[in-house]
């Protein structure tokens, strides 16, 4: 009888590393999630505009864009444990940089800080992935991966907890009086600047914590022995990978539709608080629906993940988008707190598609597959510039939510125009993977 035993889906050999590397997808859920409310937080202390404020998720996701081939190529030339250590170390860098910046109170310093900060996290992104793919068996490296993956919204709802706990509850610049005015714009001179530091202290505090713990993690993986793989003699160069891949028209409309979804994720993860903040919600309070965007986004993945054992993987890409555009109109017309609820609702959309749009545009590529992941990294560049269009959106009558009305809503209610036609995109390569790539 032949033997129809499984893998394990993680090997004892190997479960330290895995759990060492594993950590590393909580680790850039918590930087991506402590700095979506950063958006907020450094308009109001440094007095931004919407747009100014905005270039804190360009910095951010900038970040990516710029290091995801570097990293690629360096996992390629060296090992999976080399762009690992190279990740951490810029990422250690990166928070550490919070320290001088608020010492010369300078906003160009903090996004330069948050530039070299995500330089770790597209390392730590583009290598981590086919390193837990590689830990065992190929049958089981779906499993595997997702096993780790599941890790990243957890890193993501502790990096939450921090910024509500931590910096914003504990900002002075948002406090307001007894009739609901804030203070912070009333103040002049020496009262206003003593707020500023503090209030720049209090955001460094968190980052320079996570620099620490990141060097940490840097030390223990140094000396912990990992079953690293090298490509071997028959894998072609970097180079010839890249003509080939950009001839895959699925791969292109991935990447493309990648960086069209990652643009709409932070969006609607980064203006939740002025769109709560419309509604006379403060920042401290409107991390709670960030909260339930999160678990929901979370619990999503579980049902998603169940439901494309019956649905094909494309279908069920196409109508969360649709659903997600739904979602999207109740949140631009729906005025009150049932645009909020739309909002929230989004996340369950959005689950489903990053792991899927990731695995449709790789099947069949083989062994290109790696540089191709590091275009899909790249791809996150979506999240660093359209949140500073939709910052201009807020812009357009004042630096408040609600200056002009536009289609008959606040700007911030239409500036989520910006996301809906993301997920147009999202559902048209759904619809094509399903009718013309033939992705079950």
């Amino acid at each position: 009888m032949e033997n129809s035993k499984k893998p394990p889906i993680v090997s004892k050999k190997v479960i330290v590393p895995f759990v060492l590397i594993t950590s590393l997808f909580a680790l850039w859920g918590f930087a991506n999630d402590i700095t979506n409310p950063m958006v907020s937080a450094f308009k109001q202390i440094l007095e931004l505009s919407n747009t100014q404020a905005s270039w804190v998720q360009a910095a951010f996701y900038g970040g990516y864009f710029t290091m995801a081939l570097p990293a690629a190529y360096v996992a390629k030339k060296y090992s999976y444990k080399t762009g690992i250590l190279v990740g951490l170390s810029l990422y250690a860098l990166g928070a550490i940089l919070f320290y001088p910046a608020a010492a010369m109170e300078n906003y160009a310093f903090f996004l330069m800080a948050l530039y070299v900060l995500t330089f770790g996290l597209a390392f730590l992104e583009t290598t981590s992935n086919p390193f837990i793919m590689d830990m065992g068996a190929e049958e089981t490296a779906t499993q595997r991966l997702n096993l780790a993956q599941s890790f990243n919204p957890l890193g993501a709802l502790t990096g939450l907890f921090v910024a509500q706990t931590f910096i914003l509850s504990a900002l002075q610049s948002d406090d307001i009086d007894a009739d609901g005015n804030g203070i912070y714009e009333t103040l002049t001179g020496t009262a206003k600047a003593v707020i500023k530091t503090s209030d720049l202290q209090v955001i460094r505090n968190p980052y320079v914590a996570l620099g620490l713990f990141v060097i940490v993690m840097l030390v223990l993986i140094t000396f912990v022995k990992m079953p690293d793989k090298k490509d071997d003699e028959h894998a072609t160069d970097m180079w010839s990978s890249i003509k080939r891949i950009f001839k895959k028209e699925r791969f292109v409309g991935g990447a493309l539709t990648q960086m069209f979804y990652v643009g709409a994720q932070i969006m609607c993860w980064t203006y939740i608080y002025q769109y709560a903040e419309n509604l006379g919600i403060d920042n401290k309070n409107a991390v709670n629906y960030a909260y339930a965007a999160l678990i929901i986004f979370l619990l999503g993945r579980f049902i998603c993940t169940y439901l494309m054992k019956f649905i094909n993987s494309g279908k069920l890409l196409m109508l969360l988008s649709i659903l997600a555009i739904a979602c999207c109109m109740g949140t631009i017309f729906i005025e009150g707190m049932g645009g909020l609820y739309s909002l929230v609702l989004v996340s369950f959309c959005m689950s489903l598609m990053f792991p899927t749009i990731y695995g449709i545009a790789l099947t069949g590529l083989g062994d290109d597959a790696k540089p191709a992941s590091a275009f899909l990294v790249m791809a996150i560049v979506g999240g660093a510039f359209m949140p500073v269009l939709q910052g201009l959106i807020l812009d357009i009558g004042g630096s408040a939510y609600d200056d002009v009305l536009i289609m008959g809503v606040p700007e911030v209610n239409f500036s989520f125009i910006l996301p809906l036609l993301c997920f147009v995109v999202v559902a048209v390569y759904g619809y094509r993977a399903l009718k013309v790539y033939g992705i079950g």
